[in-house]
């Protein structure tokens, strides 16, 4: 049976190896899962790395490293917002549980008629002269002057009113 390595003393590589001797034994013809051996391989079976990139490894130094903070990006929920939540799930769940057997048959009184033939009419005539008055062409009308029939008085006919 396929077992993942449990032990928390295996390593990256041997978790790597363990994938790589997993999909070898794949493609050259296991036909089930279940035969696949589950033992760590063997040193002689691993395959070889090359001298430079070993020497490189070796030879790292993780003091070159730059410190980085880490940053838990998922953020859970606080106690308001898990109530609130809740409060929506029970509308939700109350709302589709209603039973609709129990509501009672009512007739709908129409609270605003249609006009009748009359307002209609009336209406028609009202827009009529409001466009007639918006579409009238000043151009039509001719040129006139205008006298003043009532002047007012002057300065001198009111204080010679005020003496009087």
């Amino acid at each position: 049976m396929l077992m993942f390595p449990a032990r928390r003393e295996r390593s990256h590589i041997t978790l790597f190896f363990f994938c790589f001797n997993f999909c070898q034994k794949i493609h050259f013809g296991v036909t089930s899962i279940e035969t696949f051996d589950m033992a760590s391989p063997a040193l002689k079976d691993l395959p070889k790395v090359a001298e430079n990139l070993k020497s490189q490894l070796e030879g790292f130094n993780t003091e070159k490293l730059k410190n980085a903070s880490t940053h838990e990006k998922i953020v859970l929920p606080s106690a308001e917002d898990v109530a609130a939540e809740k409060t929506q799930q029970s509308l939700i769940s109350g709302i589709e549980a209603f039973d609709t057997s129990n509501l009672k048959h009512t007739e709908t009184n129409e609270k605003n008629p249609l006009p009748d033939k009359e307002a209609i009419e009336k209406e028609k005539e009202k827009n009529q002269l409001i466009a007639g008055i918006e579409n009238f062409d000043s151009k039509k009308l001719k040129h006139t002057e205008t006298f003043e029939k009532n002047p007012l008085p002057t300065k001198e006919v009111i204080e010679e009113e005020r003496k009087a």
